[in-house]
């Protein structure tokens, strides 16, 4: 049975769209306390599989997650990106029963990151000034509101479920309806080359000389020569010099097509660096939530 490594505990968004994707009786399921320890165990063959959040619609991209495509010590020299997945996330604000939600009835906020950026107009109306706490995941921030009687988390409906002292106090209070997190698979390099889906995305990064006067416009430019869509861009500092960052792309086309060959080949002359992290069959984007 195939493993795969998920953000944990159980119940968070990351777990699942492992279980939609990964179902619990063809795989096995493996919870990590951060998304890094997910590259580690995928890294070292611990797990077959690690399902890693990349972007979400609402508040854009995992910073902690581009940061480890970067790779920037080269410590996961054998991970690639295998497939994609979409989660309809709708967040809840739990916690124990109270008497109305204010800066007057909670003491603090627990949650991700992630899940503060996506709840931000709902925060400012109702909690405004209200301490929030980031930790690894919104279970982690269920289980810690479970024991603190005076905070609330922002978390799913089925994190309330897994502590029955905890009640919905608001549902669906993220900024938009068709609020959205994009999850990337991960697994180790093999000789077995991906299969070419028909409609296939591309991973990638790369530095450019940045000294160098029209450097990533030269590098983009090839994308446009050969019609290839970049589907989407982000950087990251490189930590190497000041101001010098390392690109992350993705773009429709798999790598061992002949004209995503031909644009690479062009791309190595403008580039100082750059890394395939593998392709994929392109996802459903509405794939829905069972928390719905």
């Amino acid at each position: 049975m195939l493993s795969v490594a998920y953000l944990g505990p159980p119940s968070t968004y990351s777990h699942q769209v492992t279980i939609q994707k990964f179902p619990t009786e063809k795989f096995k399921h493996v919870p990590c306390i951060q998304i890094a320890d997910i590259f580690v165990s995928v890294e070292s063959g611990k797990t077959d599989l690690g399902v890693v959040p990349f972007e979400n619609s609402t508040n854009g991209s995992v910073v902690q997650t581009l940061d480890l495509f970067c790779d920037r010590e080269l410590q996961n020299p054998n991970i690639k990106v295998c497939a994609e997945a979409y989660l309809d996330v709708h967040h809840c604000l739990l916690g124990y029963p109270r008497d109305g939600i204010s800066k007057d009835t909670v003491s603090r906020i627990y949650s991700h990151p992630q899940a503060f950026g996506q709840c931000e107009g709902f925060l400012t109306k109702y909690l405004k000034g209200v301490e929030r706490i980031e930790v690894s995941s919104t279970s982690k921030a269920a289980d810690l509101a479970n024991k603190d009687p005076s905070a609330v988390a922002i978390a799913s409906a089925i994190a309330a479920s897994v502590h029955p002292s905890l009640e919905i106090l608001q549902s669906n209070i993220e900024e938009r309806s068709d609020n959205t997190t994009r999850f990337l698979v991960i697994s180790r390099v093999s000789s077995e080359p991906s299969p070419v889906a028909g409609k296939d995305k591309t991973f990638m990064t790369f530095t450019v000389h940045h000294e160098q006067p029209g450097a990533l416009c030269d590098v983009l430019m090839v994308f446009k020569e050969f019609g290839t869509n970049l589907t989407s861009i982000s950087s990251r500092p490189s930590l190497t010099v000041a101001w010098n960052y390392i690109f992350l792309v993705e773009f429709e086309g798999h790598q061992d097509a002949t004209h995503v060959k031909r644009a690479l080949r062009k791309m190595g002359k403008y580039c100082k660096s750059m890394r395939v992290l593998g392709s994929y069959e392109k996802g459903l984007e509405r794939e829905q939530s069972r928390t719905i």
